[in-house]
């Protein structure tokens, strides 16, 4: 019983250490987070996110996710490689999120993106 009870406790804490470092959730570790952490980041910059945007947003942001982590798996570690393939997936985003978007919304996400990229408030910076 005693060696069952050891088991459980490694299984859970090695658990807990995977889903602190952002293992838990494929789309969490790179690209902004998943689709959920971007909608809140977006709502944060953005203000007067319908319902009804919000959930076309989620559609784009899933799909986004998906395609991100797909190609990730396959090209792996190579840096170069995944800047060349991720801006037509961005490009490609940020097209959809226009569509969603009206025109204030849009050059607010605008904004706070440059600032994100920048490294300003509301940005995460180099990683």
């Amino acid at each position: 019983m005693k060696k069952v009870l050891l088991v459980g406790a490694f299984v859970l804490g090695i658990s807990a250490v995977s889903f602190a470092q952002g293992g838990g959730q494929g789309g969490g570790r790179r690209g902004g987070g998943t689709p959920e952490q971007q909608i809140e980041r977006l709502k944060t910059s953005v203000t007067g996110i319908t319902d009804d945007q919000t959930a076309k947003l989620m559609v784009v942001f899933q799909a986004a996710a998906k395609s991100r982590d797909s190609l990730m798996t396959a090209i792996g570690d190579d840096r170069s490689a995944i800047r060349e393939k991720m801006a037509p997936l961005t490009a490609a985003t940020t097209a959809k999120l226009k569509t969603v978007l009206n025109a204030e919304q849009f050059a607010a996400y605008e904004k706070a993106q440059a600032a994100r990229m920048q490294g300003g408030p509301g940005g995460g910076g180099p990683r």
